[in-house]
């Protein structure tokens, strides 16, 4: 005779101002306002963030969002100002982002043979072929500036921070940022005039 194999039943959210009722009861009401608010950050900065590493050229930006929102769980007591939490996660992707691609770039010099296609290469260049040619070469001209040239950019005319805010996420002064954004955005214009 079988045995019925037992699912668990789906329960559903305390409703505001109830008690919380399983791994939450009895918790810390720090350990509580800890995961609420690693949950609005989520609720409201995933995408962009998501979009961030994904302009900042990383080859895992799903990896990288998840590991800087670790991050800021890991270190939401010690965060001064919570409502400063959005800048913090911006630059905790960033740093994640240049240290992944630092360490892609030291792992393919040491890499004996080319790697073969795989079907996730396949599809990025299904997506790639898809955008449009002046897209395409926008992207294409972006990826080849410097990181810090890049990052600058990024955050100055895909997300629209202010030189301040850029300053903070990427650890440079503000001279540095507009030094960055005018080099990059001369690489850019001369990238896109020569393909044309």
């Amino acid at each position: 005779m079988r045995r019925r194999q037992q699912h668990p039943r789906a329960t559903l959210p305390p409703a505001p101002g109830a008690t919380p009722t399983g791994p939450l009861a009895g918790a810390n009401p720090a350990d509580l306002e800890r995961e609420a608010g690693v949950a609005r950050l989520f609720a409201l900065h995933y995408s962009s963030m998501l979009r961030l590493a994904v302009l900042l050229g990383a080859d895992d930006p799903e990896n990288v969002v998840a590991e800087a929102y670790y991050r800021i769980y890991r270190r939401w007591r010690r965060l001064k100002d919570v409502a400063a939490a959005e800048a913090h996660l911006r630059s905790t992707v960033c740093d994640l982002t240049r240290m992944r691609i630092r360490h892609l770039q030291v792992a393919r010099r040491h890499e004996e043979h080319p790697a073969r296609p795989t079907d996730e290469t396949v599809a990025s260049a299904e997506n790639t072929a898809l955008l449009r040619d002046d897209q395409r070469v926008l992207i294409d001209a972006l990826q080849q500036l410097p990181a810090r040239q890049r990052e600058a950019l990024v955050l100055r005319h895909w997300l629209g921070l202010k030189e301040s805010e850029i300053a903070a996420a990427m650890g440079i002064t503000r001279g540095s940022v507009k030094t960055h954004t005018s080099r990059g955005i001369a690489a850019l214009t001369q990238a896109m005039e020569a393909r044309r």
